[in-house]
C-alpha cells in the first residue's frame, strides 16, 4: 500500500448523514472485477441528481470528501472503499463511520478520518464558500484549511498502518521480534502448553 503522511487537495463537500455503502457503489455494479474498477460508478444514483456536489466543475479532481455523521453504514461490500480509491479518493472526513467500511477503508490506504460534528459543520460551510484546498496531516491527527484547524482522531494501530504504508501482514511481521520474545518467555510460564509440540517434533525426528 501507498504511504499516507500528508495530503493536501481539492476537498468535496457532501452535507448529508447516512451515506451508505449501496449509495457509494450500487449493487448491481458489484460484478465487475477489481481489475476493471469501480470509479466510474461512485455514487452513481446521487449524481443523477445534476446538484450533487461531485458533478460540480469546481470539485474536479477530489481527493478529500467531507461527510456527515455515519459516512460507510449498511452492507460490508469492500468495493464501496475501491469506488472511493479508483475515483481518486484518498480521505474522507466524517464525524463517524460504519465500522466494516472503516476497517476496509484502513486496509486499502484510504484514511476514515473522525472529526467532531461542529468542526465538520465548519468544515462544509468553509468548502461550500471558498472551495479552498484542505490539508490532512495523519502524523499529527490535524485538518487545515485558512482560516480554521481542528483535530481528528483514528485508531492508533490504523494510523500506523496507513504512515507506513502496511497492510495486516506487514503489521504482523512488523511484530516479529515482539512476538518471539514472548513465545520465549510462555514456553518458560507454561511449559505444560508446548508438550504436544515436544511431542510432534519427537515423532518427527
Amino acid at each position: 500500500m501507498e504511504k499516507f503522511v500528508t495530503l493536501t487537495a481539492v476537498a468535496c463537500p457532501l452535507p448529508l448523514s447516512g451515506i451508505d455503502t449501496d449509495q457509494i457503489i450500487p449493487a448491481r455494479f458489484l460484478n465487475r472485477t477489481r481489475a476493471q474498477g469501480y470509479g466510474d460508478y461512485l455514487f452513481h444514483d446521487l449524481r443523477a441528481q445534476a446538484d450533487f456536489p461531485l458533478n460540480q466543475s469546481a470539485y474536479t479532481g477530489a481527493q478529500i470528501l467531507v461527510a456527515r455523521r455515519n459516512f460507510g453504514g449498511g452492507s460490508s461490500r469492500e468495493a464501496a472503499v475501491y469506488a472511493l480509491m479508483d475515483y481518486g479518493i484518498k480521505c474522507v472526513i466524517a464525524p463517524s463511520f460504519g465500522d466494516i467500511f472503516a476497517a476496509n477503508a484502513v486496509g486499502n490506504g484510504l484514511l476514515p478520518a473522525v472529526a467532531a460534528e461542529l468542526d465538520v459543520e465548519s468544515i462544509l460551510q468553509s468548502l461550500q464558500q471558498s472551495r479552498s484546498p484542505i490539508s490532512v496531516d495523519l502524523a499529527a491527527c490535524r485538518i487545515l484549511l485558512p482560516g480554521f484547524a481542528c483535530v481528528f482522531t483514528i485508531d492508533p494501530v490504523w494510523q500506523e498502518k496507513l504512515l507506513q504504508g502496511w497492510d495486516d501482514v506487514d503489521l504482523t511481521l512488523n511484530r516479529q521480534p515482539e512476538i518471539d520474545a514472548f513465545v520465549a518467555r510462555d514456553r518458560v510460564q507454561r511449559s505444560w502448553a508446548w508438550l504436544g509440540e515436544k511431542r510432534k517434533q519427537a515423532v518427527l525426528f
